[in-house]
């Protein structure tokens, strides 16, 4: 879930987090883009466009990749948009322990939050214990915050110190004890404390979208002042968030923010080409139309290379039952999908360098692997990891090996004499992506393999995956971090974004009959193994491992990895733009030119 830009990526976690967690560069469960953009009137202030409106103002309850999170919340610490380094936030400093299981954080004085309270250590300790680790919260969070069998303790020292400590040590201890948002006591502890009718906490019918956005409390850069439904939001700077230039003079500088709802790519492309918009995430389709206009338009294109998040074709490989016995995927396909030959019949089958040098027009590279080929966690082919080079005989072949047949229409089908036939998922407002499956569609079409294209609205995927009602997509995660265990609750069996075999989640009817494989199991044990060790090289190899048993299995056949590009107008000073943070990771320090 997410899976919801640099608060950590700040406007990253507008573009990517499914769940707006700022170190998690896999939670955002369609790694979709979302455009910002800045008004050209002489306000001083930016307006961003949004695919879909915000799903709730809640944000351990988030499950979209597009949120107002980026904006108004504020974590402990933060990550540096450029090189990736921790650097404080709410906190001032912090120390680790000796045997790195304990980190005292001290926060800076005089935090308030954005309806003037007092932030104290009290609030980061109601953050962890009662919300993000409360059994009662459904909530992905508690996938990243896991330590073995444990989770980490939380207290306060005093009303500015607060201790966090694990059992075991934990590689990614600090960036997922601080970074994480810290949400208000005194707003939401009654919430959390009180049950209604149904025994359900108030906490999760708590904030949502029907809530004034003026009663949301935050302790980010901006508030909310106002929401209109399809339409747009609008934040007004927080005058009591702690961050001051060198001078004294309190940021950000920009005023107010504006998020548009714009659905789809081309409505925002044609609103960045008539000068409504300020910064376009560049999509491949208009990349050449656009770098024509540059000077004329007063824009630049920056590229950062390979973006850190992905696109695939995943597989539900669940067997499992609604609580009523109802199998989630339907028990033919199914049995076809179980088969390993099979998901790696149809690794082979895709053409993935037309796909990249016609949809993508060459801005991109092909992907192999869950982590980005710029990590240095990431396993390459030269270093041993498989990958599947185009080859429909091949593929073909792996079919007819793994009990598959061809009738003499040269349709496939099993042994049973059942055509392979099945339904295939896509979200309808990135043109890139639907290109994308109407592609693989022809080349299945091409080895005898009908695939049915579902396009939908982003929103009716997210509902689709909740519900596990789905059977193929093309889908993707954002990214953002170079941490792998960002993908923790991607991998463990039990995560909340495991959806090629989602467990059970809290919160929803029961299911019967899952079943974790041997392999998943195997990957379990080196996400465990690879948190437990602080040896650098020794944790490489731990995922590299996994990477290849996720490139041997394949639940998810990995595309093209597009290129980081991203056009923004000439009157934004101080960008620094990068792959890992966008072009607004730095907005407290951008400023506008006076036209």
């Amino acid at each position: 879930m997410a899976n919801k830009q640099n608060k950590l990526g700040q406007f990253r976690k507008i573009r990517t987090l499914i769940l707006g967690l700022l170190f998690v560069g896999a939670i955002a469960l369609t790694g979709c883009r979302a455009i910002i953009a800045a008004s050209t009137t002489s306000q001083p202030q930016l307006v961003f466009a949004s695919p879909s409106d915000p799903a709730t103002f809640n944000y351990p309850l988030n499950t979209s990749a597009f949120s107002v999170f980026g904006l108004i919340n504020e974590g402990l610490i933060t990550q540096n948009g450029e090189t990736a380094e921790l650097e404080p936030a709410l906190a001032e400093s912090w120390e680790i322990s000796d045997d790195n299981l304990r980190i005292t954080f001290t926060l800076r004085e005089g935090l308030r939050w954005s309806d003037g309270e007092p932030i104290t250590a009290e609030d980061v300790v109601f953050s962890y214990k009662d919300v993000y680790l409360n059994p009662k919260v459904p909530t992905g969070i508690k996938d990243i915050l896991r330590v073995g069998d444990s989770f980490p303790d939380v207290r306060a020292l005093d009303p500015r110190r607060v201790e966090f400590s694990v059992p075991e040590p934990f590689a990614p201890f600090l960036r997922y004890a601080g970074g994480i948002s810290i949400l208000p006591k005194h707003a939401l502890e009654e919430s959390i404390n009180t049950t209604n009718s149904s025994g359900d906490l108030l906490f999760l019918s708590t904030w949502s979208t029907n809530t004034d956005p003026r009663e949301i409390v935050g302790a980010g850069p901006y508030r909310m002042v106002r929401y209109v439904p399809g339409q747009r939001v609008i934040f007004e700077r927080n005058p009591y968030y702690w961050k001051k230039d060198q001078a004294g003079n309190p940021q950000p500088y920009i005023e107010s923010i504006v998020t548009r709802t714009i659905e789809s790519d081309e409505t925002q492309s044609v609103a960045f080409r008539s000068g409504e918009l300020d910064s376009l995430g560049v999509q491949p389709e208009v990349f050449s139309l656009l770098k024509r206009e540059e000077e004329r338009g007063g824009y630049t294109i920056y590229n950062g290379g390979p973006a850190p998040d992905s696109r695939f074709v995943g597989f539900n490989l669940s067997t499992a039952t609604n609580a009523a016995g109802k199998p989630f995927v339907n028990p033919l396909v199914s049995s076809w999908f179980q088969r390993q030959g099979f998901r790696q019949a149809i690794a082979y089958a895709l053409d993935r360098e037309k796909m990249k040098n016609n949809i993508y027009r060459g801005l991109g590279e092909i992907q192999h692997s869950p982590i980005a080929v710029n990590n240095p966690f990431y396993r390459s082919p030269e270093q041993g990891l498989r990958t599947y080079e185009y080859n429909p005989e091949r593929a073909k072949a792996l079919l007819l090996d793994n009990g598959f047949r061809y009738n003499a229409n040269n349709r496939l089908e099993d042994e049973k004499g059942n055509l392979v036939r099945f339904q295939m998922l896509v979200k309808s407002e990135e043109k890139v992506r639907v290109d994308a499956a109407v592609q693989v569609q022809q080349d299945l079409e091409a080895i005898g393999i009908q695939a049915d294209l579902q396009v939908v609205n982003f929103n009716t995927v997210l509902q689709k995956l909740q519900d596990r009602d789905w059977q193929v997509y093309v889908g993707g995660f954002g990214g953002g971090t170079v941490e792998p265990h960002g993908g923790f609750n991607i991998w463990y069996s039990g995560g909340s974004l495991h959806q090629f075999n989602q467990g059970p989640m809290p919160g929803e009817e029961p299911i019967q009959n899952w079943q974790v494989s041997d392999w998943e199991k195997e990957i379990d044990a080196l996400f465990i193994a690879g948190v437990g060790e602080l040896d650098e090289e020794k944790r490489k190899a731990i995922y590299g491992e996994f990477q290849q048993i996720v490139a041997e299995q394949v639940p998810f056949i990995y595309l093209v990895n597009a290129l980081s590009l991203e056009a923004v107008r000439d009157r934004i000073e101080n960008i620094k733009f990068t792959a890992l943070g966008g072009a607004f990771w730095n907005l407290h320090e951008l400023e506008l030119k006076a036209n």
